[in-house]
């Protein structure tokens, strides 16, 4: 161990700063300059922006409350009948009322059609659907969608949870710029604490999820209205006929918005609370099933916005380009920059992987406390976070890499999206045969 030490210390001795950039360039190159540069001289323009602009929000909200207008509450689902009471009475305790409830039940084979039809016939909700053969989320949110009413749309999870004024606060930005089509919710872990996965879930939506859709949002290239948290203007959902087949709708959806001119907006102060997976298998599930909706959608589906059309937008653009350039591109670049370190500096290739593991945390430390200054809100969990963060550049820059490359691989060369259970068969059959 002394010898390693000693080893370590002298490997520290020899770099100069053009010999220190030339064995760190992945992460001075890409790394640093995106994710942290960047995005804090960004975070320092937007919080510039909403102190100029807080006289307009506060006009915003007095518009949105003077027009009150309907605002149709989407809830689709299968199994969700545990949720429901819960969900429905904390948005009969949020600050803005002129809400209709839609609940649709996709296929369940739980006790959600008994909960759901007492809750109609009580007068909690507005409506309660049944479909009897499971169809998928898209499918069961446009049944919800031929039914509402509302000037807006938003678009929940039954198994989430809201701040009491989180519905006023994500329809605002509507009232702020008439160009919005539609508005993210800012999505937070609940389950935290409940095993080493879901911490460091709630470490990656505190210090890398929220913060890089602040930064996209203001950039103008937000790229993804979670599907837990999202509100939409409704003549603009009509005009998309709704939403396709997943997995993945909330980033084609979001997409399919942008492309019809629409501006997309994150709310940071609109506060929702969800359950992530509790155990690397079922995170694995999961994060395969987002990251082949990138390759499905960004890559092909959507590959139209990268090329020069008449209908072509450099902002649309820039959110295609910088999603597929460092989510795609360069997490297989990472790949030729360790075989790179291997080949040509193979006697130092421990020093050099502890070197990067040190400069990553001490990015990841210096990144959460820094940018927590920038939050509307504080979050209890900051302390509980900070212990974990050393676990982050493994669980981030390891094992979500690889399975990023697993679920890229799959899309690309099998097209493995449509055979995912996450949607009937039948559902990816016909999706497949559209091209979708």
């Amino acid at each position: 161990m002394d010898e390693l030490l000693d080893n370590y210390i002298r490997f520290l001795a020899t770099l100069t700063p053009a010999y220190f950039v030339e064995l760190f360039w992945f992460y001075f190159v890409f790394e640093f300059v995106r994710y942290f540069l960047l995005e804090f001289i960004v975070l320092n323009l937007a919080k510039i922006r909403a102190v100029f602009n807080k006289p307009h929000k506060e006009d915003a909200r007095r518009r949105l409350f003077m027009e009150n207008p309907l605002v149709s509450i989407l809830i689709p689902g299968k199994n969700e009948g545990k949720h429901l009471f819960k969900l429905v009475n904390s948005l009969g305790e949020q600050t803005y009322k002129n809400i209709e409830i839609i609940v649709v039940c996709d296929g369940s084979d739980d006790d959600t059609p008994i909960i759901g039809r007492s809750l109609e016939k009580a007068g909690l909700i507005d409506m309660f659907i049944r479909n009897e053969v499971r169809g998928g989320k898209a499918s069961a949110a446009n049944t919800a969608l031929r039914f509402a009413k509302g000037k807006y749309i938003i678009h929940l999870d039954a198994d989430c949870s809201y701040d009491n004024d989180a519905m006023e606060k994500i329809l605002i930005p509507f009232f702020e710029d008439e160009r919005v089509g539609g508005v993210g919710g800012n999505v937070s872990v609940r389950n935290y604490k409940e095993s080493l996965v879901t911490t460091l879930q709630g470490v990656e939506y505190f210090n890398t999820i929220t913060t890089g859709r602040t930064v996209t949002s203001y950039l103008g290239i937000y790229r993804i209205i979670s599907g837990a948290f999202g509100a939409f203007r409704a003549d603009v959902i009509d005009q998309l006929k709704g939403w396709d087949i997943g997995p993945g709708l909330d980033g084609d959806i979001t997409v399919k918005i942008r492309k019809k001119g629409y501006k997309i907006k994150f709310a940071q102060d609109a506060n929702c609370l969800t359950s992530v997976p509790n155990t690397f298998r079922k995170l694995i599930k999961q994060r395969l099933r987002w990251d082949k909706s990138l390759v499905r959608f960004r890559m092909r589906k959507h590959k139209d916005v990268l090329m020069p059309t008449a209908s072509f937008k450099m902002l649309d653009f820039f959110s295609a380009f910088e999603n597929i350039m460092y989510n795609v591109v360069l997490n297989f670049k990472w790949y030729v920059y360790l075989l790179i370190m291997l080949s040509f500096y193979r006697p130092l290739f421990l020093n050099i992987f502890i070197t990067n593991i040190l400069l990553y945390t001490a990015t990841n430390f210096v990144k959460f406390i820094v940018y927590s200054l920038y939050r509307e809100k504080a979050h209890a969990s900051m302390s509980y976070f900070l212990i974990y963060l050393p676990c982050m550049v493994f669980y981030f820059g390891i094992y979500l890499r690889v399975v990023r490359t697993v679920a890229y691989i799959q899309e690309l060369f099998f097209k493995k999206s449509y055979q995912d259970p996450w949607n009937p068969r039948k559902t990816s059959v016909h999706a497949k045969h559209l091209g979708i």
